[in-house]
């Protein structure tokens, strides 16, 4: 099947594209260290406008809100315009949002970040639910786990990398909560000075953005593989697999568990004595996501030899085991080093439950790619269940709640990989699960 008009070389075999599976792992890059950055965020944003844990994760729900609201709409577009296009829309819808930071800054407007997360989480929403089927196709369907992992693997260098560069422009000049018998023009002033540390990074990523958008316009005609037109049905139709509904699950739980314990880093260093500042303990978030970089690398390379089920079910142990020892036995450097060692297990988590989800899905693998986006909602809703319960019993006890979700995604793996969960393309017994 072809789209006319679109992407004009979609095609139902294998594609082997040498111009665009590196711009699609550049792409990977561009949304870590964008979405990254939020984690350097919070701590600034909590101390400008003396929020509770709560108040302050609403960054993160704001941002994870939108792959609810709009992954359906993006796998809609995609389905219309193809893989290109569509990339080349969130690309600069992303680039809004970063403008946005802009007012919201010189305003000192808490809602104003939010709104601006929003928007640069809508882009990236549209740029996932066409990146990741597009980087699964671009290649041998056997080796589809290998190839996302190692494109997730790049994910995570822009995840390693976005929070020296967030913390040297946004947490350097220190974090300065307000007095609490400031109020009036004295306070706004005070959090128009702070927040304006803001502005700079996101004005930098704008540009960027705008250049990439540019590069896949000009390469649009490239040979892609077929993306079938989704309507609303047929994602009614497709929850219906309960392969995919579970892996919509899983995709849930995980992303929820890695925001919340990514977006606690800052504030539990601190805690537990690993650190004295805010800066230092910003930089320390890129080991977390080096570690995760690191394990992609040797995912892609396990993946090959090892059924990707029981790969999955085994990091997500090995996360839940860290984070019960983070939460409730360790102090000082080796909690630091507990908590930290999460984003090695977290690894190959996400491409993994991905690409077991849409195995066999054919030419709905773009309505899965969409529902899909749409679990990663869990970001904004495990952190914030996380931040009341850090209020109410403390930022270690909270800890629990990602280690929960991680036995339940390590549940998915065992599932899959006992054969219950099988896709319709496999029934005939190829391929590894």
């Amino acid at each position: 099947m072809q789209i006319r008009g679109h992407d004009a070389t979609a095609t139902s075999a294998p594609v082997h594209s040498t111009r665009l599976l590196p711009l699609v792992v550049a792409l990977f890059f561009a949304w870590g260290f964008c979405t990254v950055l939020v984690d350097v965020l919070i701590p600034k944003l909590k101390a400008t406008f003396s929020l509770g844990y709560a108040e302050a994760m609403l960054t993160q729900s704001c941002f994870f809100l939108a792959y609810f609201i709009v992954s359906i709409p993006a796998g809609l577009l995609v389905s219309r315009i193809g893989y290109l296009r569509g990339i080349v829309a969130g690309l600069l819808v992303m680039a809004g949002g970063c403008l946005m930071f802009s007012p919201a800054a010189a305003a000192g407007w808490y809602p104003g970040f939010l709104g601006a997360l929003f928007v640069l989480a809508a882009g990236i929403t549209l740029v996932q639910v066409a990146a990741n089927p597009l980087a699964a196709g671009l290649g041998d369907p056997a080796r589809a786990h290998s190839r996302l992992t190692l494109a997730q693997a790049f994910n995570s260098l822009g995840t390693m990398l976005g929070p020296m560069f967030g913390s040297g422009l946004i947490l350097a000049a220190g974090v300065a909560e307000p007095d609490p018998g400031l109020a009036g023009a004295a306070l706004d002033a005070l959090r128009v000075e702070q927040a304006s540390h803001v502005r700079l990074p996101y004005m930098i990523i704008a540009a960027v953005l705008v250049l990439l958008a540019v590069l896949c316009w000009w390469l649009r005609r490239s040979p892609v593989p077929e993306v079938r037109a989704v309507g609303h049905g047929d994602y009614l139709r497709l929850l219906r697999n309960p392969r995919l509904g579970l892996g919509a699950l899983a995709i849930f739980l995980y992303v929820g568990a890695e925001v919340a314990v990514g977006s606690a880093l800052v504030n539990y260093l601190i805690m537990v004595g690993a650190t004295g500042s805010e800066h230092a303990a910003g930089n320390l978030i890129s080991v977390y996501w080096g570690l995760a970089m690191v394990g992609r690398f040797i995912g892609s390379w396990l993946l090959r030899f090892m059924p990707a089920g029981l790969v999955l079910a085994g990091c997500a142990c090995g996360a839940t085991v860290l984070a019960l020892l983070a939460s409730t036995l360790l102090q000082g450097a080796v909690a630091a080093v507990a908590i930290l060692s999460i984003g090695l297990f977290n690894s190959v988590m996400f491409p993994t439950i991905f690409t077991l989800s849409i195995d066999g899905l054919g030419e709905d693998t773009a309505g899965g790619s969409g529902i899909l986006c749409l679990a990663i909602v869990g970001g904004a809703i495990i952190p914030l269940l996380m931040g009341l319960v850090a209020d109410r019993s403390g930022l270690a006890l909270a800890l629990l709640v990602p280690a929960a979700c991680y036995v339940l995604v390590a549940g998915f793996g065992l599932v899959v990989r006992s054969g219950w969960l099988e896709p319709p393309a496999q029934k005939a017994g190829s391929g590894q699960t």
